[in-house]
């Protein structure tokens, strides 16, 4: 195909906006939204719009990408929100093969930030234009000038080229949806920020003698149209009696039709008998379809380079629950069942991988860090699903004799104050520093090189070490030779050895063992955790040991006993507690952590013998 004979549809643009998680990406599309007039102006509308799922307006930041489209002066523009967090890259990738442009926003206080260098790598990659928008310049520490010039240094360090290095640069404050030019010009609304899409971004390039080609960048259901294929239009015009081929990863060519054509409208689909070159449609009655699948036209099957994104380097077990508490509260017990959903799982999200292990109860799922794991869990929980999970490890590479694992860079911002415990931490979890920035606000920025196995489980532990004032966030940025073991967790655990109900008395004696995870009243079973053991080593408990009775009794005293109150156990915390001979015990209602093996005399065989109280 010969560039000079490609032509723009000028009638369309395709944007993705990108950052750093919860620098203002969702708050920005409302306002697009509001002053495109896709509402009434007397219509009561949420804010997050683009946030639909339950999971995502409760954490308050974007899981997976999400398409829309506005209107202004006449040309339809298609947006794509995209998740801010490293974990959903996958999201952010595939994103990113439907545009022709991004809004870069950045926060005027915080400046760049890993994930800001993730995704404007993978823009630069695809030679894709760029509009940086600096963000939230209302803020108390605002520093615009000085974020630009790191956004310049960043663009410099990605090796941008000369042409890529004369980005637009607009101010705004989303949560007012003003766009400025310059920080001191009136704020009206977002009008610059239209101007500058139409002006900096392209319309969709497509070659008029090229037939119909789709390549499907995301896939959704339907209860009425069942499988959902979304994609860019490359060429050609999509009609539904058109008779089409699906070209997938093997290269065979499926022929398919095409029930219904959607386009974007807003947030919602709406039918249409044709769509344009360079349009993002959604097309329904397609059933054997993945992201990465080329749909043409029969008389022309010619697949499109497939979608490629970073591999996995994080696992994690997922399996049957094998508890005796097993089916109590739980809809979905079923090995087939967890499986059918892991590999629905899989299909909508390109990071994900599913494979089989030794045990047919049990799945290894792949992906790119434990907060995605723990996303795919929380669902299925909700979803109904009853099913264990193990401790998130890395994935680790062999080459060339040498034993490599994944490294992330992982910024810091914290008090000076707790620079010294955070650098210890690091350096016990084989971290090195690589920069340390102090803006003489009384806070410091620290940078680090962190196997991403010393990251598990290290959140927790950095809010408290850091009275919950620090911030930290990293990216993945490549494998680097084995640094060597360390103690994951300095604490043991209180296991219980028989089954029964938790009872106050025996648990009040507990208590200076430990930290407990559960109340009076709570089921216990053997091999069950109800605690933290102060000491490094496990020990077997009795928590349903009642007080023995005789024939002298003090009024009052058995109703005397006053327990700590117990930290209600969330799936995060569970999963940072983790050992590698522990599992997680999930259902609709509870989080029960659990031995891995729950007899206690097979554990103290293995283990070479158990201390019992």
């Amino acid at each position: 195909m010969l560039v000079s004979s490609l032509v723009r549809n000028e009638s369309l643009r395709n944007i993705a906006i990108i950052a750093h998680v919860d620098h203002g990406k969702t708050t920005l599309v409302d306002g697009l939204f509001r002053q495109s007039g896709m509402f009434r102006a007397d219509q009561r509308v949420d804010d997050r719009i683009m946030d639909s799922m339950e999971l995502e307006r409760e954490r308050g930041i974007t899981i997976a990408a999400k398409n829309c489209a506005v209107a202004w002066n006449g040309v339809r523009i298609n947006i794509i929100d995209t998740p801010g967090h490293a974990d959903f890259g996958g999201e952010v990738e595939r994103a990113l093969s439907m545009v022709d442009g991004v809004i870069l926003l950045v926060d005027s206080s915080e400046g760049p930030l890993p994930q800001t260098r993730f995704v404007l790598r993978k823009a630069l990659e695809q030679k894709l234009p760029v509009i940086a928008v600096i963000n939230k310049i209302d803020r108390k520490d605002a520093r615009p000038g000085e974020v630009l010039g790191e956004l310049y240094d960043l663009f410099i360090d990605l090796d941008a080229t000369d042409e890529q290095l004369e980005f637009p640069v607009l101010y705004a404050i989303g949560r007012e949806a003003v766009a400025m030019k310059d920080p001191d010009d009136e704020r009206k609304d977002l009008s610059p920020l239209f101007e500058a899409i139409l002006e900096h971004i392209p319309g969709p390039a497509y070659d008029p003698d090229e037939p119909f080609h789709m390549l499907v960048a995301d896939l959704d259901y339907s209860d009425y149209l069942g499988r959902l294929a979304v994609g860019r239009i490359r060429n050609g015009t999509a009609r539904t009696k058109d008779a089409l081929v699906c070209i997938g990863e093997d290269g065979a060519a499926r022929p398919l039709k095409a029930t219904r054509i959607q386009i974007y409208q807003g947030k919602n689909m709406v039918d249409v008998d044709e769509a344009q070159p360079g349009d993002i449609v959604v097309m329904a009655g397609i059933d054997e379809v993945t992201i990465g699948d080329t749909i043409c036209t029969r008389d022309a099957p010619t697949a499109l380079p497939r979608i490629r994104v970073d591999e996995p380097t994080v696992a994690m077990r997922f399996g049957i629950n094998t508890s005796p508490l097993a089916g109590r509260e739980g809809k979905i017990v079923q090995a087939r069942k967890i499986r059918e959903r892991l590999d629905k799982e899989a299909l909508r999200n390109v990071s994900i991988r599913v494979e089989d292990t030794e045990d047919r109860d049990a799945f290894l799922v792949k992906g790119r860090g434990e907060f995605q794991m723990a996303i795919i869990v929380e669902t299925m929980r909700r979803e109904g699903f009853e099913l264990t999970v193990g401790r998130p490890e890395v994935i680790v590479k062999e080459e060339n004799g040498e034993r490599l694992e994944p490294v992330e860079e992982l910024h810091v911002d914290c008090d000076e104050a707790f620079m010294g415990v955070v650098t210890e931490k690091m350096a016990f979890r084989k971290g090195r520093m690589l920069n340390c920035i102090n803006h003489g606000t009384g806070r410091v920025r620290l940078t680090f090189s962190v196997p991403s196995r010393g990251l598990i489980g290290y959140r927790d532990e950095f809010l408290t070490d850091t009275k919950g004032t620090g911030i930290m966030n990293s990216t993945f940025i490549g494998y680097e030779p084995w640094r060597g073991d360390f103690v994951t967790r300095l604490t043991g655990s209180l296991v219980a050895d028989r089954p029964g109900n938790a009872v106050a008395y025996a648990l009040y004696n507990l208590e200076p063992r430990g930290n407990l995870f559960v109340v009076p009243g709570d089921p216990v079973y053997e091999g069950m955790i109800v605690g933290e053991h102060n000491r490094d080593n496990d020990i077997d408990v009795n928590a349903t040991k009642e007080k023995k009775l005789t024939n002298l009794r003090a009024s009052g005293h058995d109703e005397n006993i006053i327990l700590t109150p117990v930290r209600p156990m969330t799936l995060e915390h569970a999963l940072h507690f983790l050992r590698e001979d522990e599992l997680l015990e999930v259902t609709p209602l509870s989080f029960r952590l659990r031995k891995a093996e729950l007899s206690a005399q097979k554990r103290y065989q293995m283990g070479g013998g158990r201390k019992r109280i």
